[in-house]
């Protein structure tokens, strides 16, 4: 009798227990399906599997969603790697901790009748956004191409407006991405000069996590990186339901994700085992050197990044085992 009591006590005991308290992750994320596997990993319980509660924020407006970050009003951003390169050494304690996807053609140069090669953009007007990284593109396809970028004429707007005005008539090129890419041949003589396919590990989204946030809560990282790799698995299983997941969340058809996934590439586990092999070429520590010297050319940063302070591989190859 007195060992029943026992037992009786222990499973009131057990049923009364507190559920083990989840990390709340805050993470924001412009509109692009590059970053649309968090909502995968959410859906599916991925980030449940490994005690994390993540909310996912759209913040489209990178001054916005920079400042957040910089603030600790959010914990974690979804962006590209080369304008994480100018937030963290203009301030912005962060790390990255896994690569999200590569741009593989879904971002471009779309031009007029009379402009067949970069060198033909000598004299022409161009739209582009000069603060996404639309501008880094741009800038990497004149350099390789020997143009100064002196030698254009550039008209701010963003991209969407640009392949806007382009299809429009009213500029020469623009730098933009889809569907502007494809609509390009709604203007008479309209077509693509040149895409992200050109200019591999050029266009790559990463995921930032502020270092405050990481080193309290040393869980975290390694379970957020083991979600991607897990969400990116699924969705290549998955695909039809991976975009209609996407475009729920982010209020597009899945047609029109399905349509933007085209144009990438995501880094599952072994994309960023490879990406974040110092040995390999094109590395993530060499890419964020490259972004960190052009944008020291450019005036944009006052002084050398340093690359092993805003990088680390620790999270890909805990989350890996």
């Amino acid at each position: 009798m007195k060992r029943l009591l026992l037992l009786a006590a222990l499973a009131v005991t057990l049923c009364a227990a507190p559920a083990l308290a989840r990390t709340t992750v805050k993470v924001a994320h412009a509109t692009w399906v590059g970053y649309g596997p968090l909502y995968i990993a959410k859906e599916k319980g991925f980030f449940d599997k490994y005690d994390l509660d993540v909310e996912l924020l759209i913040i489209e407006d990178e001054s916005q969603y920079a400042a957040a970050l910089a603030s600790g009003n959010i914990d974690g951003l979804g962006n590209v790697l080369d304008r994480e390169v100018i937030h963290f050494a203009k301030g912005t304690d962060e790390v990255v901790l896994f690569a999200m996807d590569e741009s593989t053609g879904g971002d471009g140069i779309v031009a007029g009748p009379g402009i067949q090669t970069l060198a033909d953009l000598k004299g022409r007007t161009i739209g582009l956004d000069k603060s996404s990284t639309s501008y880094f593109f741009f800038l990497t396809a004149l350099h390789a191409a020997g143009v100064e970028e002196t030698g254009v004429n550039i008209m701010e707007m963003g991209a969407s407006d640009a392949g806007a005005a382009f299809v429009a008539g009213r500029l020469d090129a623009a730098v933009t991405w889809e569907p502007w890419l494809t609509n390009a041949g709604q203007r008479e003589g309209g077509h693509v000069l040149v895409d992200s396919s050109d200019y591999p590990r050029t266009i790559v989204d990463v995921f930032v996590l502020r270092k405050a946030f990481a080193e309290a809560h040393p869980e975290a990282p390694v379970g957020l990186t083991k979600a991607w790799f897990e969400a990116v698995e699924w969705y290549a299983a998955h695909p039809d339901q991976g975009n209609a997941i996407m475009g729920k969340a982010m209020g597009l058809p899945a047609s029109d994700m399905a349509a933007m996934a085209s144009g990438v590439t995501f880094f599952d586990k072994a994309g960023n085992l490879d990406f974040f092999d110092r040995n390999a070429a094109n590395n993530i520590f060499e890419v964020a050197q490259r972004a960190g010297s052009f944008w020291q050319a450019k005036g944009i940063l006052s002084r050398p990044l340093d690359v092993d302070a805003l990088v680390t591989d620790q999270y890909v190859q805990a989350a890996a085992r």
